[in-house]
This record gives structure tokens, sequence and C-alpha cells, in this order.
């Protein structure tokens, strides 16, 4: 497991080994997309769930779209720029990284969260509907300025090695009924019942849910948005209290990830490892 620290008002320590020799042989790949303003390690007790079960993990820090970088936050070009983002993640992963010839590349799979989600369905074959979001979006600044201005945004990159994924949360504003008829693969789907910044109060996100086709493994968790994201430290709980705070407030964020994490291990091994575990 990768090494790393991000300063969000305290400290996010992720301790593993690094550089740490990797064993096996044809094993299983899974890259990460974190959220709007997110870092790679939000969601670090899945990454670490899906590394202990044997699977080779990635995920990266989406350029302009991470908590210390917010220079392409809420604008058009950051729809584009976070698909690109993980082709890239990929190409390095299969082609320059070092313990390349350990992963099966007829074994990959995604896993995103929030914005991340929607970075997942686009690489899987979804164009982002931006007419109607002109249409419909009535802030002044970021994306939707862009638009009533007239700038478009080509169709985002998709990428076939990505055999499955399991999608969370992810944020509507460009998903509809026809563009998520486009997403062939086999998905595993998570929503909030009561969502949060990014995906309403819910609703959307079960609209969006509703519209999808191939039947996807469908979860509701009763909780909010951030639920998802790796249960807080105290420290954290204290100093950043809106990704920590659940709704409700009796909503057990530990318990709740073991049970989480568990059916991502298990969807991920029955999609690419055989169901052997």
């Amino acid at each position: 497991m990768a090494l790393g620290k991000l300063s969000v008002g305290a400290e996010f320590d992720l301790k593993g080994a690094k550089d740490c020799p990797v064993t096996g042989a044809k094993l299983p790949l899974v890259i990460f997309s974190h959220g709007r303003g997110g870092w790679f390690g939000a969601n670090h007790d899945t990454e670490e769930a899906l590394a202990e079960a044997g699977f080779i993990v990635a995920a990266i820090n989406h350029p302009g779209d991470t908590t210390n970088d917010s220079s392409r936050r809420d604008t058009l070009p950051v729809w584009g720029s976070r698909p690109a983002d993980m082709v890239r993640l990929l190409d390095f992963m299969l082609k320059d990284w070092k313990d390349r010839a350990v992963i099966d590349p007829a074994k990959v799979g995604f896993f995103g969260f929030s914005l991340g989600g929607y970075t997942g369905l686009a690489l899987m074959g979804l164009k982002p509907d931006f007419a109607w979001l002109a249409e419909h979006c009535k802030e002044t600044s970021g994306t939707c300025a862009q638009l009533h201005n007239g700038e478009t945004l080509p169709d985002p990159s998709q990428d076939a090695r990505i055999r499955t994924a399991v999608i969370v949360d992810p944020a509507p504003a460009v998903l509809t009924r026809k563009n998520l008829a486009a997403v062939k693969i086999p998905f595993q789907f998570w929503r909030s019942q009561f969502g949060g910044p990014g995906v309403g109060d819910g609703t959307p996100v079960a609209r969006v849910a509703g519209w999808l086709e191939g039947k996807p493994e469908m979860h509701v968790v009763p909780a909010g948005h951030f639920a998802y994201l790796a249960p807080c430290t105290p420290e954290q709980a204290a100093a950043v209290p809106r990704i920590c705070t659940d709704t409700p407030a009796e909503f057990d964020r530990a318990g709740f990830h073991r049970e989480f994490n568990a059916a991502v291990v298990k969807f991920f091994h029955e999609q690419l490892a055989g169901g052997d575990q």
C-alpha cells in the first residue's frame, strides 16, 4: 500500500510499505476515482480491503479537483479531464509500472464515488448531456456559465479495458435515461437515501437508479452522501466535521463500512477473479 498524507485541516496518514515486493500472477486491478474536491485516499479503507483480498489497487488525485487544488473545480473542462486522467493511470499501470507483469489486463475494474461515479460511467460509454444541463442549471458561474456562453466540450474518453465497476452516489447533473443506456458492462450501484453536496437530497440519484438498464446490483444506504468516505478519526471529525458527520447522527459509519467493503470485494471477486476468495 502506498504512503500518503494530505493536509485538510487535519492530517490523513496512510501507513504502508513503500516499494514493497509484489507477489502473484495475473492479478486483477481496480482503479479508484475520488469525488469532487477529494483525494486518492478518501476511500482508503475500501482500497485496503481490496488490496488485502489480492487485488492491485491504484488511485490518483485528479489535477485541479482535489482538496488542495481547486483550479479546475466546477468548470466545464473537469468533465473531460477526469476520464482522461483515469485512462492515463490505466496506461501507466499496464504499460509502464515496474510490476506491470503481475496484472492481468483482462481483469480491470473501476471504483468511483460522487463525481468519480460520473467519471466511471463516462469511461464505460456514457456521453454527458451538456445540452440538458445548460437548459436546467441556474448558476451564473462555473460550468453553467460556460455552457450558457456557448462553450463546448468533446465527448470524454472511454476505455474498453474496464470490464466492471462499482459506482457510488454518482454526480447526477449530466446523467439521463438516454445516455445511461450506453453503459453495457456489469456494475454494482450504491446510492445514499439522504444525499448531500453535489447529489441533491437523494432524489436525483434515486431517479438515475430507476433509469439504469440491465438490472445492476443495487444498494440503498439509509445515510447521507459522505457515509461512503472512510470512517474518520476523532481528530479528523473535529477538524473537518462536514465530511465526518453523518445523517442521521446515529448512523454507524464504521459498521456500515465493514459491510460495504465486504460487498465491494465480493462483487469484484465475482466479476474479475472468478468468484475465488
